[in-house]
């Protein structure tokens, strides 16, 4: 007799197919210091978050940004002390994995799950965006992300 094990987690992926849960780990691609978050909770009451929600994100990875001393020091790296390696942090899903269909009826699917950090106020800490983020932020009132980003798709 053969015996199935299913986990919870499988599931609740299955359901809402890959969308960010807990415990999905994220790129940060603003010049905050964070490379890569894990999501902790998603704001709103709600189980998943998708383009343009809320999310609370703790610092597992931290950018590197050169040598803070010593004659190849830059003079510009006040952006890598912005947020350091176990920092909780209020960040904004830009890309999700998810296939997402629109109303003119076309299929938007990124390669990434992304975030951009923020404050508790919602203005992003970073300067800079590297990489596309989602049109959906433009209907969430995110629209100074979208005009930090170099594209958006």
């Amino acid at each position: 007799m053969i015996q199935l094990k299913v986990d919870l987690a499988v599931c609740v992926m299955i359901w809402y197919g890959a969308l960010i849960l807990i415990q999905t780990m994220l790129n940060c691609i603003d010049n905050s210091g964070a490379a890569i978050v894990e999501c902790v909770q998603v704001m709103k009451m709600k189980r998943a978050a998708k383009i343009g929600d809320r999310i609370i994100v703790v610092v597992q990875k931290q950018r590197n940004f050169g040598p803070e001393s010593g004659p190849g020091a830059s003079v510009s790296t006040s952006a890598a002390n912005k947020v350091r390696r176990g920092d909780i942090r209020h960040a904004v899903v830009v890309r999700t994995v998810k296939k997402l269909q629109r109303t003119d009826g076309s299929v938007v699917k990124f390669d990434d799950n992304a975030c951009v950090l923020i404050n508790k106020a919602g203005e992003p800490i970073g300067t800079r965006l590297n990489g596309i983020v989602g049109t959906e932020l433009r209907k969430m009132k995110w629209s100074k992300i979208l005009s930090l980003a170099p594209m958006h798709l």
